[in-house]
């Protein structure tokens, strides 16, 4: 493998993930920028990226002999779309065993506050932030949220699911192997974004549309991505080097040319809609519901700044459940709740309530 161009901004994307992790001042111009793709950008999910980006540019450099790269792109996806769907199931299933709704969000007050949900989950990063604090424990930062709180509620199943993240990272690798430079960075760049969003967020987080999307756009599309930079750049090399392996759907016709081509857009718009058809329908509009588990004699939620409409006390189950008034935006209440909570309960749940956000 010789150095080159490519291999070249992978070291120096890494080497800004290495900054990224010793220093916060990037973060004004880094973050807003990532915000953009990664939901809600953090250090952690800037230093996984920058790291994944570099890395999977540095070796998509690996090899220079015959790879079927098409296919492996293919596997790539399919392993992605698997595994975002067995997020979903491994949130139902830790829902049925802890015995609480499915329209909830999740707060383990165990290691300071952890969240999860159906829209955004964070089962599998707990599992990797576990891995991550034994090994290297004593280096991670305070700004840098690891999940932890969560392991001791991840339903066993959870650890088949991490074993496809290493089949995924192969596969990703050998998908981009003797690509010409454009569908080399973007598919790069939507696989990074794809292994974030499966490990924080799940399937209807932003990363993960974007990288699944994205390596299916490459997959359909990445002809025209290089045909379009080679006109751009008026680079006859890249020209050629693309227009010796055109798209098999380009000989349809009109009509099925065009559905070939723009599927994804079609997909995309169907599971965003999913997403928003699962939030609304899950929504308590009403009030909020707020469920306290196992909370110690001092709490105290008087002094908060959302109105509490009434709260009842469970001494069978030892919970004490709040509605607390619906106008309150739902992300603002989850984490205020974590301050007067903090080492005064196992956990708390709160339902959905998307209308906040509109308001």
């Amino acid at each position: 493998m010789k150095i080159n161009k490519t291999i070249l901004i992978g070291i120096i994307f890494i080497l800004l993930a290495g900054v990224i992790f010793l220093t916060d001042s990037l973060n004004p111009i880094i973050r807003p920028i990532t915000y953009l793709f990664l939901m809600g950008s953090s250090k952690g999910k800037d230093i996984i990226f920058f790291g994944l980006l570099g890395l999977f540019l540095i070796l998509s450099q690996l090899s220079r002999k015959a790879i079927d790269e098409t296919k492996y792109l293919i596997i790539s996806i399919i392993i992605g779309t698997v595994s975002l769907i067995f997020g979903i199931l491994l949130e139902v299933a830790f829902r049925l065993q802890m015995g609480i709704g499915l329209n909830t969000v999740f707060c383990s007050m165990t290691n300071g506050m952890s969240s999860t949900s159906i829209l955004h989950t964070h089962l599998l990063k707990a599992i990797l932030g576990h891995v991550l604090t034994q090994i290297m424990g004593p280096f991670i930062q305070s700004g840098i949220n690891t999940g932890v709180g969560l392991y001791a509620y991840v339903p066993s199943l959870a650890f088949l699911v991490i074993l496809l993240l290493p089949v995924l990272f192969i596969a990703i690798v050998l998908a981009l192997q003797n690509r010409p430079w454009p569908t080399t960075f973007v598919s790069a760049f939507f696989s990074s974004c794809l292994l974030i969003g499966i490990i924080d967020g799940g399937m209807f987080a932003t990363p993960s549309y974007i990288g699944l999307f994205g390596l299916f756009l490459v997959y359909r599309n990445g002809y025209y991505l290089n045909y379009i930079v080679g006109k751009i750049l008026k680079d006859e090399k890249l020209l050629n080097e693309n227009e010796s392996n055109p798209p098999a759907y380009r000989k349809f016709k009109k009509a099925r040319y065009y559905f070939n081509r723009f599927l994804v857009w079609f997909v995309v718009i169907a599971v965003i809609a999913l997403r928003f058809t699962i939030a609304f329908a899950g929504a308590e509009p009403d009030y909020y519901t707020v469920d306290i588990v196992n909370p110690s004699d001092d709490i105290d939620l008087g002094n908060m700044s959302i109105e509490v409409i009434d709260y009842s006390k469970n001494t069978d189950l030892n919970k004490t459940t709040y509605h607390f008034d619906p106008s309150y935006n739902e992300m603002e209440l989850i984490n205020d709740l974590k301050v007067p909570l903090n080492n005064s309960c196992e956990y708390y749940t709160v339902s959905w309530n998307i209308f906040s956000y509109l308001e």
